[in-house]
């Protein structure tokens, strides 16, 4: 499937002078395309796998670019192979659903469609499409809210047996913090109220906010750091307070944001998600200073290495991976302006899902 090109004149929200040319970003949009399959998958890179996150990231990119036709073909792809249970597996080989490679379902990957389904909706206006869409959305969170635990927090996966895992991840839960805000969005819009999906939000969001306890430490991990302030789930001084927090750790001044303390790693999907954040938060000068840190990842068809390890001055893993190049265009198309992309992400027309934090 070759890239049709509809979304050119979109790709000007995408433009940051000095970071990213009109000319660089139509050919970032056009080497996602070209990894997508003629089924609408979106694997990481051909012949590699695909998941139900960072599908959804990269088909949220091609909105963000005005390629609408081949984001929706990316929920269609989704809507098809669905699992009874309104579960996606976690990893299926070169997009191909007869290839599982992973069986086990993964909650933050299997709510993160109703955010692509959201953003795709505030970006065409499609009704019959959130019509179709809203089935698939409905199952996939009443099969995430039924690993939430007794504290809020949302138990990682199912394993391929069935079986409950119900240790939880502080960045997966935040991210099914944001998933479940869009969700309710969705049954907002469509004048269909999900009380009970407002508890578990408010639940959750205040674990998030106020019990680290109840997630496994995983505090070496960048994302850690900011996932619970771009979730939208710490607001104001708190998520401030937060970026500020964890700073010097995680952020190498010239090169972008380490992956993992201790490793001399950076990688860009981290980076743009940083960006991304420090947006949210009205630092967006700083936002701009680490997209374009990390242009060094810039492969020359216009994706983007995943990591760079700045001591040894080499790529590392050598992959170029549709995820990386989506987050980029995601961080570009908020501090663009581009309405779908800051309601989705600012929090504009999202439920609060907040609970009081007293106890």
């Amino acid at each position: 499937m070759t890239w049709s090109g509809q979304g050119q004149g979109s790709v000007e929200r995408l433009v940051l002078p000095g970071v990213l040319s009109a000319e660089q970003a139509a050919e970032t949009v056009a080497a996602i395309a070209a990894v997508q399959r003629p089924d609408g998958a979106i694997p990481w890179f051909p012949g590699h796998h695909l998941d139900p996150w960072d599908h959804v990231e990269a088909a949220m990119a091609l909105d963000a670019a005005g390629e609408h036709e081949r984001a929706e073909a990316a929920y269609r792809w989704l809507a098809r192979h669905q699992n009874g249970d309104g579960s996606w597996y976690a990893g299926y080989q070169d997009g191909d659903p007869e290839r599982p490679v992973d069986r086990g379902r993964e909650s933050n990957f299997c709510a993160y469609p109703a955010v692509g389904v959201w953003h795709h909706y505030l970006a065409t206006g499609d009704d019959a499409f959130l019509d179709r869409l809203w089935p698939h959305v409905h199952a996939a969170v009443e099969f995430v809210l039924a690993l939430q635990q007794p504290g809020g927090q949302i138990g990682w996966k199912r394993e391929s047996s069935g079986a409950a895992v119900t240790d939880a991840l502080l960045t997966g839960s935040s991210s099914v913090h944001h998933a479940l805000r869009c969700a309710l969005a969705i049954a907002e819009h469509r004048e269909e109220p999900q009380p009970d999906w407002e508890l578990a939000t408010g639940a959750l969001g205040h674990a998030i906010r106020r019990h680290p306890e109840r997630f496994l430490d995983k505090s070496r991990y960048s994302m850690d750091w900011y996932y619970p302030v771009l979730s939208g789930a710490l607001r104001g001084p708190r998520a401030v307070a937060r970026i500020a927090e964890g700073w010097a750790r995680f952020v190498v001044p010239g090169h972008g944001v380490r992956c993992v303390l201790p490793n001399a790693w950076v990688t860009g999907g981290e980076s743009a998600e940083l960006a991304l954040t420090l947006w949210a938060v009205g630092e967006s000068d700083r936002a701009v200073r680490i997209l374009a840190d990390i242009q060094r990842l810039r492969a020359e068809d216009g994706l983007y290495w995943t990591g760079y390890e700045f001591e040894n001055e080499e790529v590392w893993p050598v992959e170029r991976t549709t995820w990386t190049a989506g987050a980029m265009l995601l961080a570009m198309a908020a501090l663009g302006g581009d309405e779908a992309t800051t309601a989705v992400f600012g929090g504009e027309r999202l439920p609060d899902g907040l609970a009081p934090d007293c106890c």
